[in-house]
């Protein structure tokens, strides 16, 4: 006996499935139909981008405005001129990423530990150049606190840029933990150029910096957790 004929008979002798009543149908249909709601549209990618860096620029400015602003008082018209534009540069960046992240089925040319990789070393690449104290005094002490305070204000940066895209969905939540976690961690980062006077090569290079590292490894983790409940409570 050929498959075809196989198929047939199985076809023929399987019971047909039983349609559900019309009522159970309507019954259904009225039990959800009060619960429903229009959903509201996001507004535009580059809207949500810009609330982003806003965000990070206020925190910047007004941890800044704590201490003073000391190390953009001490900067030269050249340090000023490469170091705060290429922040909003890489901030912007990171920005549209996030907002990408959180809205399923965007684009992404290159993977988010690509992105960050790329903007670390363009930050070492733009900061070794205009800080040349080679001087190595108090690396650890002033170090560590310079560390502490820029974390300290990537992490609200962060959780303020992940509430506004609340609304959005993270199909891959490491990678969008990540995004928030370097967008506070470049916010963390303006901190320590707007107020710390220390000028020394090692200090910022090694300190300053390591705030986005830091800040988005602490993203990522956030988002591998949240990325775990979210399944645990699928289940």
């Amino acid at each position: 006996m050929r498959d075809q004929e196989i198929d047939d008979l199985l076809n023929k002798n399987a019971p047909a499935p039983l349609a559900p009543r019309p009522e159970l149908l309507e019954r259904i249909a009225a039990s959800i139909q009060p619960s429903l709601r229009p959903v509201r549209p996001l507004p535009p990618a580059w809207i949500l981008a810009g609330g982003l860096i806003l965000i990070c620029a206020g925190i910047a400015v007004g941890g800044a405005a704590r201490a003073g602003f000391l190390g953009v008082e001490k900067m030269d018209m050249v340090q000023r001129l490469l170091i705060f534009p290429a922040l909003l540069v890489l901030a912007c960046i990171v920005a549209s990423r996030f907002v990408r992240e959180m809205i399923p089925g965007s684009r992404r040319r290159v993977s988010a530990v690509a992105l960050l990789a790329l903007g670390c070393a363009a930050l070492l690449a733009l900061f070794a150049p205009l800080y040349r104290d080679y001087h190595t005094d108090h690396f650890f002490s002033v170090g560590f606190a310079c560390l502490v305070t820029g974390f300290e204000h990537a992490v609200p940066a962060g959780l303020l840029c992940w509430l506004l895209l609340r609304r959005g969905f993270a199909v891959r939540s490491v990678s969008a933990g990540l995004m928030a976690g370097a967008l506070g961690g470049l916010a963390g980062v303006g901190v320590l150029e707007l107020q710390c006077p220390n000028f020394q090569a090692s200090h910022v290079l090694v300190w300053h910096l390591a705030v986005v590292p830091l800040s988005s490894a602490a993203g990522a983790l956030v988002g591998w957790l949240a990325g775990r409940l979210t399944r645990s409570n699928a289940r």
